[in-house]
């Protein structure tokens, strides 16, 4: 049994109180299920908050934000993918010197709790530190802006630490289209094919969420590598070209990778997506206005605003639990159920599925899943297991 008998005897009664979700099976065989699983979440933006004025430490128990390490311990949480995010708008030097210290905060974070946090350079590391009943950390970087134009600057954050890239964010850059932005390039340029087969050589998981359709598949004509889709949801149910198509679903297949439905309302629900929507198009608006009483740098004018937009976001009512396993349930029918996975994008979301607060609700997606009829054996897959193949297989 991976976790210790005193941690696990208040972790069930606490979800006890709160565990409502009708399901096949006892509460104590969903608990002993959801124990022995290997539970990997392919996203979240914890490690801003590990940064600034407002930085936390995360072995002590907050009052806000999604994670930390004893809500991690208490919702079975078993390997954890950080990202390393930096508005697009900040400058060059500004922008890698805030990535480093992220990168460092996390590090950081391991080096003041080896009891409990490690961070893993190589895939046969994450099992390891499972085993050894910590959370396996993985450094990526979200945005391959923040590399700009560079084969050597992808050279430096490996050395660092970073073992994932996710290609683009809501931005085009230099050498790759985003779904969010207007295509420059037509997928890859010849560049991006370059920072490909680089991330390859090195034993970089490749993360294609956030990329337009053109430019996942140009990564697959360049990779050799099974390729991450770590934090989107199915464009069959919300149609919105930050979701992935049924034929991305397929290549993915093919490809032998993972898709990774995220939990944010916007993306699981059309309706709530068009509402959040007008929000972020009012706000892009008032950064530029506010941009020049921060000498023109719209990236801190954007964190300024950033609050009240997360404020007035968390007013739209969220989406229920089943429509994150609706999503899931689309995947595995199209990609099957090797291929599928979630990335939370906890601390970087506004608005989760009704009961999934924070970490320690993980299991809830258990008990779902196993309502909607899923074998102990694909929830397994679905929890943890198809991440663990990927990471084992990319980073060698």
């Amino acid at each position: 049994m991976k976790r210790c008998l005193l941690f696990v005897i208040p972790f069930i009664f606490a979800f006890f109180s709160s565990f409502t979700v009708g399901c096949d099976g006892t509460r104590e065989e969903i608990m002993k299920l959801h124990r022995e699983a290997i539970v990997f979440d392919a996203h979240c933006d914890t490690a801003m908050r590990l940064v600034g004025d407002g930085r936390v430490d995360l072995a002590e128990r907050g009052s806000e934000g999604h994670l930390d390490l004893p809500r991690a311990r208490e919702g079975g949480l078993d390997a954890q993918i950080f990202a390393v995010w930096i508005p697009p708008q900040m400058p060059q030097a500004a922008a890698s010197e805030r990535a480093h210290a992220m990168i460092d905060a996390i590090q950081e974070q391991a080096r003041k709790h080896p009891e409990a946090l490690e961070v893993a350079l190589k895939g046969a590391d994450v099992r390891r530190i499972i085993r050894e009943g910590k959370l396996a950390a993985i450094i990526g970087i979200e945005g391959g802006h923040i590399i700009g134009g560079g084969l050597d600057t992808l050279r430096d954050y490996y050395a660092r630490g970073a073992r994932c890239m996710t290609l683009t964010w809501m931005n085009t850059n230099e050498w790759a289209d985003s779904s969010d932005d207007t295509a420059r390039w037509g997928g890859l340029n010849d560049l991006g094919r370059s920072v490909v087969r680089e991330m390859d050589r090195l034993g970089m998981i490749i993360d294609c969420a956030h990329v337009s359709e053109k430019t996942l598949f140009d990564v697959l004509e360049t990779t050799k590598s099974p390729v991450l889709i770590s934090h989107s949801c199915m464009r069959a149910i919300t149609d919105i070209p930050r979701n992935v198509s049924d034929d991305v679903l397929r290549a993915v297949k093919s490809n032998g990778g993972v898709v990774c439905v995220n939990f944010f309302s916007g993306f699981l629900d059309a309706d709530y997506h068009t509402k959040v929507s007008a929000l972020w198009t009012e706000y892009r608006e008032r950064t530029k206005e506010a941009a020049p009483q921060y000498g023109g740098d719209e990236g801190k004018a954007w964190e300024a605003l950033r609050p009240e937009l997360e404020r007035r976001t968390a007013e739209i009512p969220a989406v229920p639990l089943s429509r994150l396993i609706d999503h899931i349930d689309h995947a595995v029918k199209i990609a099957g159920i090797d291929h599928v996975g979630f990335g939370s994008d906890f601390d970087g979301i506004s608005s989760t599925p009704v009961g999934l607060d924070d970490v320690s609700k993980l299991p809830l997606i258990t008990a779902e899943l196993r309502k909607r009829g899923y074998s102990d054996k694909d929830i397994g897959k679905i929890l943890g297991g198809n991440l663990i193949r990927l990471v084992e297989k990319v980073m060698r």
